[in-house]
């Protein structure tokens, strides 16, 4: 019941847009509602999942193979256009599914890198959709999904020109040598 309430209380999400919480506000909701062990798995989820200890709900499991099977087929592809083998970048999985290798692979045909990143966060926000199962869409399992997308709301919030611009200005000038 703790899960229906939490969940139907969330406000929407969309990929491009402003986030309705912190990420704090929701791991303190998620606490209060669901519990520490299922609040401790989806900070795990949004932290990053692949490379997260095992935090022992069959959710954090099923996110982490999935994950891991993005950051796989996202390593192939990097290691594709550089002519280099992907070998030492795969994580172990559990699964393998070739529709979500073959959306990461139509992402890295997009030549403008920003159009690629979004390109990808879709397909990150499209596979967490994945954990909620259509007959339970107020379940605990829909607050994992929330929190994931969340993760991506508040990572693209921190995308702007001003912000590529300075990071490239450090890295160039770091790279610069004084004669």
């Amino acid at each position: 019941m703790a899960a229906d309430y939490l969940v139907s209380s969330l406000q929407p999400l969309a990929i491009d847009g402003a986030a309705p919480c912190s990420k704090a506000a929701f791991l303190a909701l998620c606490r209060e509602q669901l519990g520490e062990r299922h609040a401790r798995a989806i900070e795990s989820a949004m932290d990053g999942a692949a490379s997260a200890p095992d935090c022992g709900t069959p959710l954090a499991a099923a996110w982490r193979d999935l994950d891991a099977q993005l950051r796989n087929a996202i390593a192939a592809e990097r290691a594709r256009t550089r002519g280099a083998d992907p070998s030492r970048w795969r994580r172990p999985v559990n699964g393998c599914s070739l529709y979500w290798a073959g959306r990461v692979q139509a992402a890295f045909q997009e030549k403008d890198p920003s159009h690629r990143d979004h390109m990808l966060d879709q397909v990150r926000w499209d596979a967490a959709g994945e954990l909620t199962p259509p007959a339970s869409p107020l379940s605990a399992a829909a607050a994992y999904t929330y929190g994931i997308r969340l993760a991506i709301v508040l990572r693209r919030q921190t995308l702007s020109a001003e912000t590529g611009n300075a990071t490239f200005d450090a890295l160039t000038a770091a790279s610069k040598l004084e004669f």
